[in-house]
């Protein structure tokens, strides 16, 4: 049996799960909004939620996606026993997943969320080039036009119920110095780029994709400010080895085997920048025809 834990109607989860169905292959989908329950019959843990049921036992192989896998906890009236009944669950919880985890993976629940500064750091143990950084809390020391600035987390989604809209903290040019201090927040030198590139990594290997984001002004510091009516040229890119083979030590020391990289050329310089354990790679299948999503199901 394959576990599958997922957002609900996460577009790259419904595209490994239509070729597992074509190769007959048995799985159970958990979706974020799920919680269950820890059993035990006849000496066999069971996990439980309003409408799925399986054993620990039958799970041969696991794809963290997104989301998580959710837990019920029982609670009592009496504080006492609560606390010493939330310690034991949280015990038996831990069990659960480190068992699932065991189990042949595709990303892991315990490491789905990775630091931004020790990544970077690794990066540059990897023999990596990586774009001057440092952090501050206000802009004395940035170089006005040449310094960027972007979160410190992965992606940040700011909801404005008001306006009943999202908006995203984009990569920014910072163009003029702050009067007044703020929170500590990361700033990094501003590179020249030919061109960007997202790798998607899987097991030993890498699938990329060029990005011509500097040929439109409005996704020159950021692609991600998708410009619809022109949209980026994006094309299969073969990395050189020496990069690949720095992207798997990389991996290897986050203790990842599936994520998605973003990296800047700019003259012979490949500049790392970041790692997304659960980034979209849906983009890099669809405009360079590369076949992940069978990669993964064939994987599971």
């Amino acid at each position: 049996m394959i576990l599958i834990i997922s957002d609900n109607n996460d577009r790259t989860t419904i595209e490994v799960i239509r070729w597992l169905v074509s190769m007959d292959k048995n799985f159970i989908l958990i979706n974020d909004d799920e919680f269950f329950e820890i059993k035990v019959d006849k000496k066999r843990f069971l996990l439980q939620s309003e409408n799925k049921a399986f054993f620990l036992d039958e799970i041969e192989s696991m794809w963290y996606r997104r989301g998580g896998l959710q837990f019920k906890r029982l609670q009592y009236h009496n504080d006492s026993i609560n606390i010493h009944m939330n310690e034991a669950q949280h015990w038996l919880e831990d069990y659960v997943l480190t068992t699932l985890e065991s189990r042949r993976h595709v990303n892991k629940q315990s490491n789905s969320h990775v630091n931004k500064l020790l990544v970077l750091e690794y990066a540059r143990k990897a023999g990596m080039q990586v774009p001057q950084y440092f952090l501050a809390e206000n802009t004395d020391d940035v170089i006005l036009n040449r310094t960027i600035t972007k979160s410190i987390t992965g992606n940040v989604i700011l909801d404005n119920i008001s306006e009943k809209r999202d908006g995203i903290m984009y990569t920014t040019i910072i163009r003029e110095k702050e009067k007044k201090p703020f929170f500590t927040s990361f700033f990094q030198e501003k590179i020249e780029k030919d061109f960007e590139i997202r790798t998607f990594y899987l097991n030993g290997e890498c699938f990329s994709m060029a990005i011509f984001s500097q040929n439109d002004e409005q996704t020159q510091t950021d692609f991600r400010k998708y410009n619809d009516e022109k949209p980026n040229r994006n094309i299969r890119y073969n990395l050189p080895k020496e990069v690949e083979m720095k992207i798997q030590k990389l991996m290897k020391l986050l203790d990842l085997n599936c994520g998605s990289l973003d990296f800047i050329k700019s003259g012979e310089v490949y500049y790392f920048l970041e790692v997304n354990p659960v980034g979209q790679f849906a983009n890099v299948a669809y405009h360079c025809n590369y076949p992940l999503f069978k990669k993964i199901a064939d994987y599971l």
